[in-house]
C-alpha cells in the first residue's frame, strides 16, 4: 500500500461474462483527496465503485484500503434501492446511518437523536422529519440520503452520480456538504458526468474508459485530447464486442 493512500487499485480488472468492464486499472487515492470519476457511457465508472465496496468481485487485481476498515467505507449508489412506497419517514431513514452503532434493534439515545436532528438540518431538511419518503422530490430524497451518510461517519465516501435529478439549490447544498467532508480530511470518490461541476469543485479527477486514461489534477486530466481519447477507447471496445457477438451468432 502506498504511504498516504486511502485507496489503492492494483491491476484491477472486472468482467461481466465475456464483457470486460475494467481492464488493468491502477490508481492511488491520497488520504483526504476529493476525486471525481469521469468517462464516457460504458466506461466502467459505476462498476468501479461497486468493486471497491465488494458488490462486484474482480477478475484480476485487488482493492486495498490501507489502515481503513470496510466498515469505514460509506457508499451512495446511483439508483437508491429504497422503495418509495415503503412507509418510512425522513427521520427514520436518516437514523439508519447509525446502523453500526445501533444494530438492527437498538433505539437511539439522546445524543444520537441530536445527531440525527443535526444531520437533517445540515442538508436543509429541517421541518420535514416526519414526511414519508414517498412524498419527497428526487432532490429531497437525495438530501435525506446525504444526511444518512453524515451519520455513517465514513472515512472513505463513494458517491455514484449524486447530483442526478436534483435542482440547482440542492446541487449547491450537497456540494457544500461534500466540501465540509473534504475539509474534515475524509477521502471522497464521486462518479460525475457534468465536467463543469468537476472543474469547479473537484481538484482531482480519475478519467477512465474501462482502462485508465488519466489521473491527477483536474485541469491536467480534463483536456480535450484526453476526453477524445477516452471516447475513442470506449468506441473501439464497443466495436470489438459487436464483432465478437457476430462471430458467435
Amino acid at each position: 500500500m502506498v504511504q498516504g493512500a486511502a485507496l489503492q487499485l492494483s491491476d484491477l480488472s472486472v468482467n461481466f461474462g465475456a464483457i470486460p468492464a475494467l481492464l488493468g486499472l491502477n490508481a492511488d487515492l491520497a488520504v483526504g483527496s476529493l476525486t471525481a470519476v469521469v468517462g464516457p457511457n460504458g466506461a466502467g465508472k459505476s462498476t468501479l465503485l461497486k468493486t471497491v465496496v465488494g458488490e462486484v468481485q474482480p477478475f484480476r487485481g485487488r482493492v486495498s484500503f490501507g489502515a481503513l476498515k470496510r466498515s469505514e467505507v460509506a457508499y451512495l449508489p446511483q439508483h437508491s434501492t429504497i422503495e418509495r412506497d415503503f412507509p418510512i419517514s425522513v427521520q427514520e431513514i436518516v437514523t439508519m446511518g447509525l446502523w453500526n452503532e445501533l444494530g438492527p434493534f437498538g433505539a437511539p439515545d439522546r445524543r444520537q437523536r441530536t445527531e440525527v436532528e443535526e444531520a437533517i438540518e445540515a442538508v436543509g431538511m429541517a421541518g420535514l422529519e416526519s414526511r414519508m419518503i414517498g412524498q419527497l422530490s428526487g432532490g429531497q430524497l437525495q438530501r435525506a440520503l446525504f444526511a444518512r451518510l453524515l451519520l455513517q461517519k465514513g472515512k472513505l465516501i463513494l458517491l455514484d452520480e449524486p447530483f442526478n435529478a436534483v435542482d440547482t439549490k440542492t446541487l449547491i447544498d450537497l456540494i457544500r456538504v461534500i466540501k465540509e467532508w473534504h475539509s474534515d480530511g475524509i477521502t471522497i470518490l464521486a462518479v460525475l458526468h457534468d465536467q463543469e461541476t468537476v472543474r469547479a469543485h473537484f481538484p482531482q479527477t480519475l478519467l477512465i474508459a474501462r482502462e485508465l486514461v488519466a489521473h491527477g489534477p483536474t485541469r491536467q486530466v480534463l483536456t480535450g485530447a484526453n476526453t477524445q481519447l477516452a471516447s475513442r477507447m470506449c468506441e473501439a471496445c464497443a466495436d470489438e464486442l459487436h464483432s465478437c457477438s457476430k462471430v458467435n451468432t
